[in-house]
């Protein structure tokens, strides 16, 4: 029988994990410029990724992102396990949307043009938190 704790969950995780797995999927095969592009942005604001190479860094953020996806999607992974990994993702996500030059109006939280597709990832880290804390108040 399946809880009342993972039917709340399901549309959330289902939501969640389809996007990350399929963005994962999507990154996978990127091509050197793709990847260079990736490696870039990332390593400008986090330069302990700047060690790594372009390709394996790509093919690190892929397998991280397919593991988290399947994560979300396997029902028998714990809520407060898939929505840590869900948490740290969009954390990192949050992290490049806040400082990352022009991505926020002056002074200011919310987005410019260039930040809307970042700053939308505040959903992915409402979701992962609220798993966590679902898992650890399971009656």
């Amino acid at each position: 029988m399946i809880s009342r704790s993972l039917l709340r969950q399901l549309p959330a995780r289902v939501a969640a994990g389809a996007f990350v797995l399929h963005s994962g999927l999507g990154k996978r095969n990127a091509d050197e410029e793709t990847a260079g592009q990736l490696h870039g942005w990332a390593s400008s604001t986090y330069p302990v990724l700047g060690k790594l190479d372009a390709r394996r860094f790509t093919r690190l953020l892929a397998a991280g992102e397919m593991a988290t996806g399947a994560a979300l999607l396997m029902p028998f992974v714990p809520a407060v396990v898939a929505g840590a990994a869900l948490t740290g993702f969009a954390g990192a996500l949050l992290g490049l949307y806040a400082k990352t030059p022009g991505m926020r109006r002056e002074g200011s939280i919310w987005p410019t043009e260039q930040g809307i597709g970042l700053a939308k990832d505040v959903w992915m880290l409402g979701i992962g938190l609220s798993l966590v804390v679902d898992g650890v108040t399971r009656d």
